[in-house]
């Protein structure tokens, strides 16, 4: 979309690593729309999962779809400028809207004007001078509760003095459903009860066919008729079918009588002529052309079904009751179809379980006027119901739109108002740390792609309240610490925005570096992880192979006369030669590492420890780069992209800001320890000791290698200047052969 060119003058800020509008003032809300969508910093939000008035946001969600698209929120805000006398005032939120700050010389604040007035007598403060969201909430409350409420919508409480009425509005929920009121409570509308009458005037007409000759082919007892033949239908229609196919092919009529090996597993079992296997055998038995014998050679499972099919059905049509054929049984089909067909209208219908007698009341009609008359009187109250909408859109657009500029438009309350931004959950404390960055999950799985792309170390967390049994997911940004004591399963307690506390157990962890300090003890904590698995994995095998020398000791002792002598083994020549290449090389690779070792200490002591200082930085140096490359890209935008907003920035958790976000455990300043713990470990002096004498050193070397300490004594001590080895011995180490002679 292209954007309108402005002549607003617009002013910027900067945070979180990108540029933000400043809003100052009205004529900045109303210039919105002239702004370049392009600087936004979110185009859409979600509608449930904020901190945020959830009334507000469905007011502003126009299309009703769950999201607040950047459009929308822009006809919100004109919609609210062009009610108020300044626009500047919305700004300036207040817990009560002053009734002067409405504009009353346009229409549409006369309007609003008028609604305020209405609805503060309505709420028996008619001579109040300012308006909260907590009196149009009242309102709308009070308003919902009363008989007459302009939704249209009529319960059986706004009828209870006609019980006429009351019994037809029970009528018609029970049949076709009812609608929710404003209040809560299932009345019924006007489209309701239009469904409801046409349904029964359908159900009379159905019930007036039912003395048709054509249906009651047999008077009172067709209905008992048509139950018989449904019963049996189809499994006369299989015998008649597998007749046919016998017909046709000669060779199949022993298949369809069922196999000889079918019959063999029957007669293992207990025979029951109900049994479900003797059931799926063929009716009677399958021969070309053969009509049904209705007296004889019945399937036993069927045996009843069939007697009363031939007493009740065949007998009473016109048959002989000995024998049916194929034609004979589609006539009887034929003659009862009308039954069937009126019977399955007759129980289709939703009025189906009302008496005769009450649909032919409810027909007349006198019910239903009344009826729709107390629907047309609530149907006029909805110009009351319009007002105190309006009311409640103006008041809470007052209230909260510029909370939801500064967390939409652009992140202010997030970056720079030490607020809590909307989006935010909460606060998890886990691990001596408290994280403040935590947004609720509807999808952890469909979240995954985009969270991983933000560059920032997370956990997905399941959290519950047992007292009420709730459950939800949340993400929490950990960006200060360490993360050697995260690990899935941990427990910790989230506190929501209202202060209720949940359990919280980490489910997922999406790892990124969270701090340089980290990274650069990082490849030592690694080393030394690696060391004790090895030495884990070393005791682990030594226990193992003593345990074998043991059991096999010990079965050799058992053994001992059974036992031949082990005969020597021989020695491998190719063995022996590549032992010695092994021990060659390790000789000449020793060697080689004397010799650097030898020329670092020939340094200066201050050299040397610069030598060290350096070392540790190639060790630690591709760690903390990867992390300063990572920290530097950490984005706020992917977390909640994966969570329904659409960010339109590079938003950036850079380190400083991130550190701000999660705090980490530290005593109160001038807290003391009133007692001593008495099994505590005392801390160690010999680190601070070592720690001051390196120190000491690093400066007494230096010192001397300039030749200060030579002059400041008059020679007494230390050397001249430039008198000792310099750090070029690094790049000349000794020979292997110069090595073994100093030794």
């Amino acid at each position: 979309m292209k954007q309108p060119t402005s002549g607003h003058v617009w002013q910027f800020f900067r945070a979180g690593d990108f540029d933000q509008v400043a809003l100052t003032s009205g004529a900045d809300l109303l210039a919105l729309d002239e702004l370049d969508q392009k600087l936004w910093a979110a185009l859409a939000c979600p509608v449930l999962g904020l901190h945020f008035d959830a009334r507000t946001l469905e007011l502003i969600d126009s299309d009703g779809d769950g999201r607040v698209r950047a459009r929308e929120l822009i006809e919100a805000i004109k919609w609210a400028v062009a009610r108020l006398k300044n626009p500047d005032d919305l700004l300036k939120p207040q817990e009560a809207l002053s009734l002067d700050a409405i504009d009353d010389s346009s229409e549409e604040g006369a309007a609003v004007l008028s609604a305020a007035r209405h609805v503060l007598a309505l709420l028996g403060k008619p001579e109040a001078d300012s308006i909260s969201v907590a009196d149009t909430d009242d309102a709308r409350a009070r308003f919902a509760q009363m008989p007459f409420n302009g939704d249209g919508i009529v319960t059986a409480a706004s009828a209870q003095d006609d019980e006429a009425v009351v019994a037809l509005i029970a009528d018609v929920i029970a049949c076709v459903g009812g609608e929710p009121e404003a209040s809560g409570n299932v009345g019924v509308s006007a489209a309701k009860l239009d469904e409801f009458m046409a349904e029964v005037r359908a159900q009379l007409a159905v019930r007036a066919r039912a003395e048709d000759p054509e249906i009651r082919v047999l008077g009172d007892a067709t209905g008992a008729a048509a139950e018989a033949l449904a019963a049996v239908a189809d499994k006369i229609s299989d015998y008649f079918a597998r007749c046919r196919l016998a017909e046709f092919d000669p060779r199949a009529a022993e298949a369809m009588n069922g196999t000889v090996t079918l019959y063999e597993s029957l007669a293992s079992m207990p025979f029951v002529h109900h049994a479900a296997e003797t059931a799926e055998l063929p009716l009677a038995h399958v021969e070309p052309g053969r009509p049904l014998d209705l007296t004889a050679g019945i399937n036993p499972a069927w045996e009843e079904r069939i007697v009363r099919f031939r007493d009740e059905v065949v007998v009473p049509l016109g048959g002989d009751g000995e024998t049916l054929t194929q034609e004979e049984f589609r006539a009887i089909q034929a003659k009862l179809a009308p039954y069937i067909q009126w019977s399955a209208e007759l129980a289709a219908s939703k009025c189906a379980a009302l008496s005769t007698e009450r649909l032919e009341e409810i027909a007349r009609g006198e019910a239903e006027q009344r009826l729709r008359a107390l629907i047309e009187r609530d149907t006029a109250e909805a110009g009351t119901a319009a007002l105190i909408e309006s009311i409640d859109r103006f008041v809470r657009y007052c209230r909260y739109l510029k909370d939801l500029c500064e967390n939409f438009v652009n992140f202010k309350q997030f970056y720079t108002s030490g607020e809590k931004a909307i989006f935010q959950a909460g606060t998890l404390y886990i691990d001596q740390r408290s994280c403040e960055l935590t947004l609720y999950v509807d999808d952890a799985a469909k979240a995954a792609p985009m969270v991983s792309m933000a560059g920032t170390y997370l956990l997905y967390c399941d959290i519950t309240r047992r007292a009420t049994g709730e459950k939800k997911q949340i993400v929490a940004a950990v960006t200060n610490g360490d993360s050697d004591n995260l690990m899935v399963g941990r427990n910790g307690i989230f506190y929501d925005r209202e202060g209720r506390d949940w359990d919280a157990t980490i489910t997922k962890i999406v790892d990124n570096p969270i701090s340089i300090r980290q990274a650069f003890w990082s490849p030592y904590k690694k080393l030394v992880r690696l060391i004790e698995e090895q030495v884990a994995k070393r005791a682990a095998a030594a226990d193992a192979a003593a345990s074998q020398k043991l059991e096999a000791v010990a079965e050799t002792v058992a053994t001992v006369d059974k036992t031949k002598p082990e005969q020597a083994k021989k020695i491998d020549v190719g063995t022996v030669a590549a032992l010695g290449v092994a021990f060659g090389a390790l000789a000449t690779a020793t060697a080689a590492i004397a010799g650097y070792a030898s020329g670092l200490m020939r340094l200066p002591f201050w050299q040397l420890c610069i030598a060290v200082a350096v070392l540790v930085l190639i060790i630690s140096g591709p760690s903390v780069l990867i992390a300063w490359l990572k920290l530097r890209k950490r984005n706020l935008g992917p977390i909640l992209d994966a969570n329904g907003w659409a960010v339109n920035a590079r938003a950036r958790l850079n380190v400083p800001f991130g550190e701000s976000l999660t705090g980490v455990a530290k005593l109160p300043r001038g807290a003391r320890f009133v007692t001593r713990d008495r099994f505590g470990q005392r801390p160690a002096v010999w680190p601070r000791l070592v720690a001051l004498l390196i120190a000491l050193g690093f400066i007494y070397s230096l010192l001397n290698d300039l030749g200060l300490i030579h002059r400041l004594t008059g020679g007494r001590i230390g050397d001249e200047a430039g008198e000792g080895p310099g750090i070029e011995v690094l790049l000349t180490p000794q020979a292997p052969e110069e090595v073994e002679q100093q030794n």
